[in-house]
């Protein structure tokens, strides 16, 4: 296992590269855009997770590993290495002025390994045990909007407002199946960073202003806690069989405040030749100012229904976002809902030959809705339809429950929309989402060698 612990310091660096790439004004509230915090095989079908569990039977391979809800990490069957990364195209449209943007983005979206702690002794008395480890961003600021006016009696100015930063989770969890209860816990250090920026520089052709910069640069970290649970309902009247069963869930995480540091600079400055600014004086600088980011509580509950070809559920979470406060002040955001339904469609059956390769591929669809947590003037919805697919990558053949190696290569679809016909500025999103799970028996003790 340590030979992951490198991966995860070159895909923090990774992320930290990659987030600096996309360009969203939203971006300037709170802690900024929100990370899909879902697996990929679980945005393609919404974001459902409080029930979700993705079951391997026969060759169907067991699928990512559902971070939102901890209590799925007892029913790890093998070793998963989970990674996955997407692409986003964004489009904005204002309509005072009326002006288009576009921007294409690539992203890293998490890195996660789990394995099955579960001894004999436990599988005799039908008691599971499971732990991960992984990374993810959570949120991401990067802005960079140019403004001309005038004041009046004084001159012509422009304003050129510029954010970056964003927000990463290192989190362990553990989760443990008692029967058809389970229950677990992610314990995450929250980490980033965000830097904004005011530079003003008045337009005159005869009388010469030193142009300024009004900047704060903040860090954070604090400890997240996240716990979950699950009861299985089984629907068939002989309990010893797996389908159909019916799963509800519930996930959630309480208030934290992270500590931050943040230097508040005011100066005057120039462009050198390369357009690249240098510091003329200093007017304000107060560096290391110590306070706190109050977290908001966030809980989310559903269920899923899942027999041998379908799995179906819904999920209903809200974040009071309106108890954010940065330095005990509060910003332009409000609580917000999401409603979240989705499926999964499996064809094969038992006795599907190995050869028909598309009867063993899963199909996803779903759905979300609701406002976002930016507060604007009108009520702006957050909503989004998903599709994707889990495809399997190693040979149906070679396919066995605890020896050998199973790769799925899962992929999504979301096309969604921030705002209505009421907002001034509108972003639509295109975002294809791509990951690989390898599962493999590492840690399981073999019988025979």
């Amino acid at each position: 296992m340590t030979k992951f612990i490198p991966v995860l310091f070159v895909a923090c660096g990774f992320s930290t590269a990659v987030v600096a790439q996309e360009n969203s004004p939203y971006s300037r509230y709170g802690l900024g855009d929100l990370a899909p915090n879902h697996n990929i095989a679980s945005r393609a079908m919404g974001g459902i997770a409080a029930g979700l569990l993705d079951i391997k039977s026969s060759l169907e391979g067991f699928g990512s590993i559902n971070f939102v809800n901890p209590a799925t990490l007892g029913t790890l069957p093998l070793t998963i290495f989970d990674i996955g990364g997407e692409v986003d195209i964004r489009n904005l449209k204002s309509t005072n002025p009326v002006k288009k943007f576009s921007s294409t983005n690539t992203i890293f979206s998490y890195l996660q390994l789990g394995f099955p702690l579960t001894t004999e002794k436990m599988r005799k008395k039908k008691i599971y045990w499971g732990m991960s480890l992984g990374l993810k961003p959570v949120t991401k600021v990067n802005y960079k909007i140019e403004k001309f006016g005038r004041l009046n009696n004084i001159d012509s100015l422009n304003t050129l407002y510029e954010g970056s930063g964003g927000t990463n989770e290192a989190f362990i969890g553990t989760g443990i199946k008692i029967k058809n209860l389970s229950i677990g816990i992610n314990a995450g250090y929250m980490f980033g960073n965000k830097d904004y920026s005011t530079r003003l520089n008045f337009i005159n052709d005869t009388v010469t202003y030193y142009k300024s910069n009004s900047a704060n640069q903040t860090t954070f970290g604090g400890i997240l806690v996240t716990g979950g649970f699950q009861y299985e309902i089984p629907l068939n009247k002989d309990k010893d069989q797996l389908f159909p069963r019916l799963r509800i869930g519930a996930y959630g995480n309480l208030q934290q405040s992270l500590k931050a540091k943040r230097d508040d600079i005011r100066e005057t400055f120039e462009y050198d030749a390369n357009n690249a600014s240098f510091r003329v004086d200093s007017v304000y600088e107060n560096k290391n100012v110590k306070g706190t980011i109050q977290y908001p509580a966030s809980v989310g509950a559903g269920f899923t229904y899942q027999d041998q070809h379908w799995i179906l559920g819904a999920d209903f979470e809200r974040t009071n976002w309106n108890k954010y406060r940065y330095y005990d002040q509060a910003d332009q955001v409000q609580s917000n809902w999401t409603l979240r339904v989705g499926g999964q469609y499996y064809p094969a059956k038992i006795n599907t030959p190995v050869k028909k390769y598309f009867n063993y591929v899963k199909y996803r669809a779903g759905f979300y809705y609701g406002p976002d947590y930016i507060k604007t003037n009108n009520s702006r919805p957050e909503y989004a339809i998903t599709l994707g697919t889990g495809m399997p990558l190693t040979s149906l053949q070679r396919v066995s429950y605890y020896t050998t190696e199973y790769v799925v290569l899962n992929t999504a679809l979301e096309i969604g929309n921030r705002g209505d016909k009421n907002a001034n500025l509108k972003e639509t999103t295109v975002r294809f989402s791509i990951g690989v799970s390898m599962n493999a028996s590492w840690f399981i003790k073999r019988k025979y060698n």
